[in-house]
């Protein structure tokens, strides 16, 4: 896939995950304040962010061809 063509495909992506789940920075406030009450300390938007990527960085490692991943 050319470049332009993966960032055309990331651009819809984005769009279709805003319109199922809203905007991203709400969503990933709402995550921590979950988080934070599982993991029994303040965790951060920016925090959720870092975990999410690792958890798809896994997911990576397991099936790099994947494309969501």
């Amino acid at each position: 896939m050319k470049r332009d063509e993966v960032l055309d495909l990331a651009k819809v992506t984005l769009v279709d995950r805003g319109a199922d789940y809203g905007d991203a920075r709400v969503n990933f406030d709402r995550i921590a304040v979950m988080w934070t009450v599982i993991m029994g300390q303040k965790v951060t938007r920016a925090q959720v962010a870092q975990c999410m990527i690792c958890l798809k960085l896994s997911r990576l490692a397991e099936t790099p061809s994947h494309e969501d991943s």
